[in-house]
């Protein structure tokens, strides 16, 4: 699947096509509603008009992202002896003794006898990884197109925009697309499923606050906290102390109105209010969960109402659903010895207890949680830290995962050395296309709608990342 890259053209080809495509289909939805109907009723027909393809089983795919960009370098590390020895003798004092790592022994060796640990923080995923539910993937991070260190230094290929920069290449990692994008790959993945859920409302979630990667060009992200929907307040006691306030906010949500705006005003207040009672109902309906989530960690109590809302799935009429979870606090330029390990400690457990619930609600096979990052980290020491960089390591977890393997190309540990453009910033191998197209793929996209979720795909070889056995 190779196709010829222009970088003058406007907009991405698959997000054109998305947008083409989408709105001919609703184009065709709003001729039943007549002409002369409201620009209000206009955009909920289009709202709820979408879906591509036509599912019967239950899948859902979680987003952990790792704001400030996780040290890949200190998390999955070089554990045979002499690649060990040359990390350690770059790192300095950053580096993780080799005795204090986790040997992992994948299905297929790693090439010219070398071998990778993980952090001594990550025992609940090295015991993911041996029992075959966890891959690695090495060295991914964001391209327009397969890139050589040459091509990164003549800059004859298109590159991602700034960077090494934190907000444009959360926005690239999240959306494909630069910095104000406005809909990302895992919002543009639930436009296509819309349809296949009783309430389009609950196809893409967020337990973290808003995210690109949420946003299609259809869905529209739900925001919940770790303990729930958040309710409306304003309508359901005393505003301002007054119960007079809160009835009159009451009959936003009932009101009709021929006035475009008053109307869409309406209707978002009443689907607001109409979810929260659906969520909330269908979340007390639920099986208990019985694995145990640390509720001082935030990553955790977060997955946690991941795990609540699958366990909720058959009342609230879901098939396809797209999370997202956050974790900040690695942009370590400093304290990095004395802050990371807490902060993979908190990954670690966070995931596995997911995992455990996935199990235990009998859905293991059906979620898939990956991680992403706005970067990786340069291999040299700032002193105190490490600085931006490009290309990461990241996980790939659930009970469909081809696990215990490494995906990717390892790359070459040297200052200087081929897959390095400074300080060990890492030229990603494998793009951010290729990872979620594999996704994709295996949440039920057809090949030929790839370029509708990831609009670089097509300048790759999808052959590459088998994440799913």
């Amino acid at each position: 699947m190779t196709h010829t890259f222009n970088p003058d053209r406007p907009v991405p080809q698959g997000v054109a096509n998305l947008q083409r495509r989408e709105f001919l289909r609703r184009g065709a939805a709003l001729s039943a509603a007549g002409v002369a109907a409201p620009w209000a009723l206009s955009l909920a027909a289009m709202g709820d008009a979408a879906a591509a393809t036509t599912v019967n089983d239950y899948k859902a795919l979680v987003c952990v992202f790792l704001y400030g960009a996780n040290d890949h370098n200190n998390t999955v590390v070089p554990y045979d002896t002499t690649n060990h020895t040359a990390y350690a003798t770059i790192r300095g004092s950053l580096a993780t003794p080799r005795d204090q790592l986790f040997g992992l022994t994948p299905r297929t060796p790693l090439p010219s006898g070398a071998q990778m640990g993980l952090a001594p923080q990550l025992t609940g995923l090295k015991s993911l990884f041996d029992a075959g539910h966890m891959g690695v993937v090495l060295n991914v991070g964001p391209l327009m197109v397969p890139t050589t260190l040459a091509q990164y230094n003549a800059k004859s290929v298109p590159l991602p925009p700034k960077l090494f920069s934190h907000n444009d290449q959360q926005s690239i990692w999240q959306s494909s697309l630069a910095e104000g994008a406005t809909s990302g790959w895992g919002g543009r993945l639930g436009d296509l499923f819309l349809s296949n859920n009783a309430t389009s409302t609950f196809t893409c979630m967020n337990v973290s606050g808003n995210a690109v990667f949420m946003s299609g060009q259809q869905a529209v992200q739900y925001q919940v906290g770790s303990s729930g929907p958040v309710k409306l307040r304003a309508t359901t006691g005393n505003s301002f102390g007054s119960s007079a306030v809160s009835q009159a906010l009451q009959t936003l949500t009932q009101a009709s109105s021929s006035h475009w705006l008053e109307a869409e005003h309406t209707r978002i207040m009443k689907r607001a209010v109409q979810a929260e009672a659906q969520l909330s109902a269908g979340l007390a309906a639920a099986p208990t969960l019985t694995t145990p989530f640390n509720s001082a960690n935030s990553l955790a109590t977060q997955l946690q109402m991941v795990a609540r809302t699958i366990a909720a799935r058959t009342a609230l009429g879901t098939k396809r659903q797209v999370f997202f979870v956050s974790l900040g606090g690695f942009d370590l330029h400093d304290n990095l010895v004395a802050q990371h390990p807490g902060l993979l400690t908190s990954v670690s457990e966070a995931i596995s207890s997911f995992y455990a619930a996935t199990v235990e609600l009998g859905v293991a096979q059906q979620v898939t949680t990956f991680t992403a990052s706005d970067f990786g980290r340069t291999l040299t020491s700032n002193g105190d830290g490490s600085d931006h960089g490009w290309g990461s390591h990241h996980f790939v977890v659930g009970g469909g995962v081809a696990g215990q393997q490494f995906f990717g190309t390892l790359p070459t540990l040297a200052v200087s050395g081929p897959d390095d453009v400074g300080q060990g910033r890492l030229l990603p191998t494998t793009s951010v296309d290729q990872l979620g197209a594999a996704l994709a793929t295996w949440f039920g996209v057809p090949e030929s709608d790839l370029p509708l979720v990831l609009p670089h795909v097509s300048n790759f070889d999808l052959g590459t990342l088998p994440l799913f056995g």
